[in-house]
């Protein structure tokens, strides 16, 4: 009964504030408030271990979400939430405060994108590119920010004391059902994997420090690197385990080319509740958990064409294709293959997505989701899903 009364409220607040004409374009210096949001649906044929079936074809909604972005005396403030009928869940996508000063600071608290790699995406398709299953492309975490920018340098530094809030269970009759309701992919207190063994792992991440910096090195040019220094806490033993991960990367507008290039060395180092060291953990967002190997590399590339349409409506198209790879520490793992070729339709406020997703050991794209980001299957075959993605903003 509250929830029905909350999004009642919410919706009679988005009337009342179109009446009041709020969205209308207003200028980005001085005070103003915008609100918007965005519909998605996704039309599907998917072609998976056991080939194409009748199930296997189906047209879903995406999300549906409501923003709300301000200033009022130079006091920022952004805030997003979405629903997954699909999901089964809604929550926090980010929502926070900014201050800027002396044109170069900029510091924001609250629910915010975690400054890692590639920024804002290491990718160009509706599928992002592999490390956004990992926690580390698009995450938004919980915690405090400064930005500082000048001549050519832009440098990033955060502590992010835990993931974003939860949300609901989601599917809660699915046997991966965590309750872990959330857009970012985060470490979750269920179970690990050691020499083998599956055990309990009451871990979650606890204090997180992340700096990046990125240079203009041409006005096509980015390089920028990253560090994270994250703890994974486990409730049960009572202890802390520091892992670090980097990354080296870059992006190069020439024209209407784009090419963005990353490689990531990761370390999730966390502990089961028995005290040995794990070679697989799980994450989780959209309430459903998969295993993640704990230590690899990552490399990841990009490329899309832009061609610009003289058309009132058809703003834009760009082909693209997007492939990342997982190297797992671990000799005995298989790796993780993501290739995303498609193309991206900009139409007046809607942006459609038309993406051939391939995977080989991807937890998204497969039959039998949760294993392939952990040990994964050396015998494992290419899958694929034809994803039409159709979304409206405002």
């Amino acid at each position: 009964m509250l929830k029905k009364k909350l999004i009642l409220s919410l919706l009679l607040f988005l009337a009342l504030s179109s009446h009041q004409n709020i969205f209308a374009s207003q200028p980005e210096t001085g005070d103003y408030l915008k609100i918007g949001g965005a519909l998605r649906y996704n039309t599907v044929v998917e072609n998976y271990e056991n080939g194409i079936s009748t199930e296997s074809i189906y047209s879903t909604m995406d999300t549906w979400f409501l923003s709300v972005d301000g200033n009022y005396s130079g006091l920022d403030v952004s805030f997003q939430y979405r629903f997954y009928p699909g999901s089964k869940t809604h929550f926090i996508h980010h929502g926070y405060f900014g201050y800027g000063w002396d044109d170069h600071w900029y510091a924001k608290a609250g629910v915010f994108q975690k400054p890692f790699g590639i920024g804002a995406f290491a990718s160009h398709s509706w599928w992002f590119q592999v490390p956004y299953y990992m926690g580390l492309e698009d995450t938004y975490n919980t915690g405090l920010g400064l930005e500082y920018e000048k001549d050519k340098w832009k440098f990033d530094l955060a502590y992010f004391r835990q993931a974003a809030p939860k949300g609901p269970i989601g599917d809660n009759t699915a046997d991966n059902a965590v309750g872990n309701g959330r857009f970012s992919y985060a470490v979750v207190p269920t179970t690990g994997i050691a020499n083998g063994q599956t055990l309990a792992a009451s871990i979650r991440e606890l204090d997180q420090f992340n700096l990046r910096a990125r240079y203009q090195a041409s006005e096509a040019i980015e390089l920028g690197v990253s560090a994270q220094l994250g703890n994974l806490y486990n409730s049960n033993t009572k202890q802390n385990n520091w892992g670090f991960s980097w990354a080296a990367h870059s992006v190069i507008q020439s024209g209407n080319w784009n090419f963005k290039g990353e490689v990531i060395g990761y370390d999730y180092k966390a502990t089961a509740d028995n005290g040995s060291k794990l070679d697989v953990i799980q994450m989780a967002a959209y309430g459903a958990a998969y295993d993640v190997a704990a230590q690899g590399n990552i490399y990841v590339a990009g490329l899309a064409y832009t061609f610009p349409i003289d058309h009132p409506l058809l703003r834009s198209i760009q082909p693209y294709i997007d492939y990342s790879v997982v190297d797992k520490r671990n000799a005995n793992f298989a790796d993780t293959h993501h290739l995303i070729p498609g193309v991206l339709f900009t139409v007046g406020p809607t942006y459609i997505y038309l993406d051939y997703a391939l995977g080989k050991n991807q937890p998204w794209l497969t039959s039998q989701f949760g294993k392939g980001l952990g040990a994964g299957d050396s015998n494992a075959t290419w899958n694929s899903r034809l994803n039409l993605n159709i979304g409206y903003y405002f």
